[in-house]
């Protein structure tokens, strides 16, 4: 087996550590940081990395990256597309549609302005887009809530709409068809065969064609006709995404019968979005709905446990609810929210009965945590170990100050003198990005770290720790992610051996 030289050593922790701020940080303001300081961290990063790890780059396509640095990637590869040669251009031509692909389609609509807006228009660009574009449902509902982007990436690639609203890919004058009509003539047709663009067309003077549109469309034109609130939700919930029902619950007002707000389903929710739908209620709210929200959280859990539930064995879990996981006021309680779900989603992966929760707080109902007090991570890890447990999970953003500094040595101690043979899987995953140390803080340098963002993530992410523990090379990090190219690009959902 070759030797490692220093430099793939440094390279593979660039790689790591790149992967931990892909997948926690998002350029807004965290706790401890601003806004700007996470943006100049993030920008540093990402070109730091795309000149000299171009490869790698755009393989963390293929990771649980957030959607903020996935579209950032994306933007990255294609401004900068004469770095690449001809083969890595065809690999990250398949990357990006796989990605676009699974992203919202705000969000590669927002890409295609800033591509627009860099100045962005070779051949590659305007292929990936006019796919994306051939690939939507329904151009029509495209048209309408999001018209905006649709007509700049229409433009800007020179596609021709077919009568169907199909882009064509032919270059040329402007689009025809009727959806080019609505999108670049506005009022010249008088009225229109698709009943969504008529309702858009109607919704103008008449009330009722607006019960009939997106709710984010048909609340600039209730807005207008004045329509009373309370009524225009109520009719709008059959409308509305899960995501939309949520941000809306407090002004519906009305509950279910079995006392949740009307429309929400929790138990079809992902796990950690529910572990945020849950913090969202006062003490007294979650006590009345005990049962409801923790079967739910359960079979959420369950659901992202899959074929692995039950599988870990005897597990301890570290669980942070200090002050610091209220977050931000862009990320309100979004760190204690992946604890919470982390602590749901650890219960179903242990074996029966062989899970114990240690909360920084000393809390015992995982329902009724809170942010509040400090982080005395060193004593829990400590009464974590005492059970002998199998693996040994800390969820943290790795400030730990009651006292400053313990869990790191606690962590050394166990691992150089009471377990040296690492019959406990040791690691810590930590659900917020460090602008000025460009990764996530990390309690011990024998502990592997990895950035989290989503709970769901958590088998994956433990895999990926692992690299940062340094018992394994480069040449395995750099196999493991061509294992995870290979399946991103062919869809697989299996994700490969934890």
């Amino acid at each position: 087996m070759p030797t490692e030289t220093f430099a793939d050593l440094v390279a593979a922790e660039d790689v790591l550590l790149f992967v931990n701020a892909a997948v926690t940080a998002t350029g807004q303001r965290e706790f401890r940081s601003e806004a700007y300081r996470q943006q100049l961290s993030l920008d540093f990063l990402h070109e730091y990395v795309r000149v000299n790890y171009r490869r790698v780059y755009a393989a963390s396509l293929a990771l649980d990256i957030n959607d903020h640095n996935a579209v950032r990637i994306v933007q990255g590869l294609l401004e900068y597309a004469a770095e690449a040669s001809q083969e890595e251009k065809r690999t990250e031509g398949r990357l990006i549609a796989a990605r676009l692909a699974k992203l919202p389609p705000q969000r590669v609509y927002r890409l295609f302005r800033g591509l627009r807006a860099a100045k962005v228009n070779n051949r590659r660009t305007r292929a990936i887009m006019r796919d994306w574009l051939a690939g939507r449902p329904d151009p029509a509902h495209d048209a309408v809530k999001y018209r905006a982007g649709l007509k700049t990436a229409v433009r800007h690639a020179h596609l021709r709409l077919d009568a169907e609203g199909q882009p064509g890919g032919e270059p040329g004058a402007a689009p025809g068809g009727e959806l080019g009509a609505f999108l670049f003539r506005p009022g010249k047709l008088p009225r229109y065969r698709h009943g969504l663009l008529d309702a858009w067309r109607r919704a103008h003077y008449e009330q009722g064609a607006v019960g009939e549109l997106p709710f984010t469309v048909a609340e600039g034109f209730a807005a207008r006709h004045g329509m009373k609130r309370e009524a225009f939700l109520e009719r709008m919930v059959p409308r509305m995404t899960r995501l939309e029902r949520l941000r809306t619950q407090g002004q519906r007002g009305k509950a279910s019968p079995e006392g949740l707000p009307a429309g929400v389903d929790p138990t079809v929710m992902p796990l950690t979005r529910l572990a945020l739908y849950v913090l969202a209620f006062d003490a007294p709210a979650r006590r009345r709905h005990r049962a409801e929200l923790t079967l739910a959280l359960r079979t959420a859990a369950r659901r992202a446990a899959g074929p692995h539930a039950g599988s870990w064995g005897r597990v301890a879990a570290v669980l942070d609810d200090s002050y610091s996981s209220s977050g931000s006021g862009e990320k309100r309680r979004r760190p204690l929210a992946v604890a919470l779900a982390c602590h749901f989603l650890l219960e179903a992966l242990a074996a029966p009965g062989a899970y114990t929760p240690l909360w920084t707080s000393g809390v015992r109902d995982p329902l009724l945590v809170r942010p509040w007090g400090p982080t005395p991570l060193g004593l829990r890890v400590l009464d974590a170990l005492e059970h002998g447990p199998d693996r040994l999970v800390i969820v943290s953003d790795g400030w730990d100050n009651a006292p400053p500094g313990l869990a790191g040595e606690v962590l050394r101690v166990w691992r150089t003198r009471i377990d040296p043979d690492r019959s406990t899987a040791v690691v810590h995953v930590n659900p917020v990005y460090d602008a000025d140390g460009f990764d996530v803080r990390r309690l011990s340098p024998g502990v592997p770290t990895a950035g989290i963002r989503d709970a769901e993530d958590l088998p994956a992410l433990v895999e990926i720790a692992h690299f940062s523990e340094g018992r394994t090379g480069p040449a395995e990090l750099y196999a493991y992610l061509d294992r995870q190219v290979t399946r991103f690009v062919n869809d697989d959902p299996s994700g490969g051996p934890l």
